[in-house]
Order: C-alpha cells, then sequence, then structure tokens
C-alpha cells in the first residue's frame, strides 16, 4: 500500500522552513496532555495503525489511512502517566507501562487491558521480545530491575539487577541494551534465556535520554545502537567494533547563533533507526528533528522548529511514514508550560525518499 498523502518537495541539502507543518498530516483527537511513547503496528498487520502513550494516564489506537486520514479507533487507560508503549508482534495486543508501576496487555479484538507487570517502581520502558524458544515482555523500572513476563503468569520469569534506574531501553532479538541514571549502559543477549552480556559506561557525558539499536544491514542482524543526551549529543556504538575508531559521537539539537559567543543546547528525546535503510531521525527538546546517515557521517535532512519540544518519534514498519508527537518535556521547567499550546502528532509521508543514504558504495 502505498501512502500519498504530502508533497515530495524538498529544497537543499536539509530541507527547508515550513516544510514540516504544511506538509506532514495532523492526527485527529491527540492527547490532552505530553506525548511520551510512538508504536507503529507491525508489518504483520494488513492495515496501518497507531498508538501513542501520553501523560494524561490514557493510551491510544488511531488507524493511519492511505489518504493520510487518520481515525481514532480506540484508548485505554492507566492510574498513571503512561510512559511507554509497545505491540506483540502479531499486532493484535499492545502493551503499556505507566507510572503507576504497573504493565497492562491490551487486547485491540476485544478492546479490554489486563495487568500483566508490576514493579516496585515507575516502569520507564516496555518492549515485546520473540525468541525462537520463548516469548515475553521485558520491562524496565525506576526500581532498579528489569524484568522478563510470560504474560499468562503472575510472577516474572527473570527479574535482573541495574546498576542504576532505567532510563531507556531497546530490544532488536537477539540483544537488548538497557541506558541508567549515572550513564551506565548494559547490553544483554536473548537468546535461551536472557542474560547480560556486557556492561559499561556511556560515552556521553550527560544524563542519556534514549537509545536505539541498529542492524548490520547485509546480515539483518543487530550490530549495536545509538544514544541520546541531555547535552544534544548522540552516540553511535558498535558492540564488538572491529575498529575503535568505528565508534563515535556527534553534536545534535544545538542552536547555530553564530553571532553570540554561545550555544543553546538541547536534549535528545528521540532517536529511531529507518527500517530499511539503517539511516535514522533524532528528535529534541529544540523543537526540531533532523535525518542522518551515520554510515557517511552526514546530516540529511533538519525540520523547522514546533512550537513545542519533540518529544518522540518513530517509523513505519514499511518506512514510509515518520511519525512525530510536538508537546512539551519540561526541560524548561513550570514556568514555560502554556496550557493553551496544544499536543499534536503529526505523520510525514515520503520517509523511505528522505532517509535514502547519501551516495553510499552497495
Amino acid at each position: 500500500m502505498a501512502f500519498q498523502f504530502g508533497s515530495t518537495q524538498s529544497s537543499g541539502l536539509f530541507g527547508q522552513a515550513n516544510q514540516a507543518k504544511s506538509k506532514d498530516i495532523e492526527v485527529t483527537s491527540p492527547p490532552d496532555d505530553s506525548v511520551s511513547s510512538l508504536a507503529f503496528s507491525p508489518a504483520t498487520v494488513p492495515l496501518t495503525f497507531l498508538v501513542a502513550g501520553s501523560w494524561d494516564n490514557k493510551v491510544r489506537c488511531w488507524e493511519i489511512q492511505s489518504s493520510g486520514q487518520t481515525i481514532p479507533k480506540a484508548e485505554q487507560m492507566h492510574t498513571g502517566p503512561v510512559l511507554d508503549v509497545a505491540w506483540h508482534d502479531d499486532g493484535t495486543k499492545v502493551f503499556t507501562a505507566s507510572a503507576d508501576k504497573q504493565a497492562k496487555m491490551w487486547d485491540l479484538n476485544s478492546n479490554q487491558a489486563i495487568q500483566v507487570a508490576q514493579h516496585d517502581s515507575p516502569i520507564k520502558v516496555i518492549k515485546w521480545v520473540k525468541a525462537p524458544n520463548y516469548s515475553c515482555i521485558m520491562t524496565g523500572s525506576w526500581d532498579k530491575t528489569v524484568k522478563f513476563w510470560d504474560t499468562r503468569q503472575a510472577q516474572p520469569m527473570m527479574t535482573l539487577q541495574l546498576p542504576e534506574r532505567c532510563y531507556c531501553a531497546d530490544v532488536v532479538y537477539p540483544m537488548a541494551v538497557v541506558g541508567t541514571a549515572d550513564r551506565n549502559v548494559v547490553i544483554y543477549q536473548l537468546e535461551n534465556q536472557p542474560s547480560e552480556f556486557k556492561r559499561m559506561e556511556s560515552p556521553l557525558k550527560y544524563q542519556l535520554r534514549c537509545v536505539s539499536i541498529f542492524k548490520d544491514t547485509k546480515k539483518n542482524l543487530p550490530t549495536g545502537f545509538a544514544l541520546g543526551s541531555i547535552e544534544g549529543r548522540c552516540a553511535i556504538h558498535f558492540v564488538q567494533a572491529a575498529n575503535p575508531k568505528d565508534n563515535f559521537t556527534f553534536k545534535c539539537h544545538r542552536s547555530n547563533e553564530a553571532s553570540t559567543f554561545y550555544q543553546d543546547i538541547y536534549a535528545v528525546n528521540s532517536i529511531a533507526f529507518h527500517p530499511e535503510h539503517g539511516t535514522l531521525a533524532t528528535a529534541g527538546s529544540d523543537g526540531k528533528f533532523s535525518f542522518w546517515d551515520k554510515d557517511s557521517r552526514t546530516k540529511l535532512k533538519t525540520s523547522d522548529q514546533m512550537e513545542q519540544p519533540i518529544t518522540c518519534c518513530n517509523f513505519d514498519a514499511k518506512g514510509q511514514i515518520f511519525a512525530y508527537a510536538v508537546s512539551y518535556d519540561w526541560s524548561k521547567g513550570h514556568e514555560f508550560f502554556s496550557a493553551q499550546k496544544k499536543n499534536q502528532i503529526f505523520l510525514r509521508a515520503n520517509a523511505s525518499e528522505e532517509l535514502k543514504p547519501r551516495n553510499r558504495k552497495r
């Protein structure tokens, strides 16, 4: 199914102003508070659905039609902010993690949600793990644990201690990566059963905000991850780098105030890799998103600045649509919060074209 909405015009190397708002489709009936997470339905589902978790304690689902029209389908509640969402690989269920210390499994066919996990503190991340010999959900919490759950059982299959509170995580079987407070990164291997593979200090000098695993495009296996910090910087790290110079960091989401002696530096709130090209998108507190080619170490495009920060972003399973949420992330404190500014989710078509690698040798 080809998505037709939006123009495909692009001016210059980094794209031009006004582009992002004028050509991107706004999702109808957006959340009533800041958006924490976005996830598209897996490729196993013939239609395209988008799920969003938000600080109004709700998780919502929309159908995204090929015309670009967005249809609200259903929603569920937690008793605290929803901090993360993830899909089951068959596309029939959505998992939600909340500050109410619970995780739920939402059956989209029956529109019923049941509790499937519990922690002693808010659950920051939730991921679906699909292995040949088992499947489970992985939850990471501020109680300094990662837990693996069979959704049919009340107790976790496994609990692993973290060095600090879980701030971010990603799973691409057979790899999981967790970033914690105090700049710790823990890598897990998931074959047979989850176990810790390696523990390291973050290559970034400031608090971690997000992590996203990337694949070796030839072998289609996870080979490393990108980290984003509050200091407008990303790190590209290979788990087993052939050459240490393959690992590098780069600056992003900073103001280019050439006329002054200082620079405004913003948090990198979200990183997403394109499912086909292996290029990546970053979204920041500066209200912009950027597209990058990590292999040629070039920036492909930067958006215009939105009215508020971009809190999260993601690609659909085919890599045709880029979704991003515009809402306040409280990075400048309560004085900068405005109830008049609404929360928005935008869909940008033509992502497959915009995120094509730049002059890469095949």
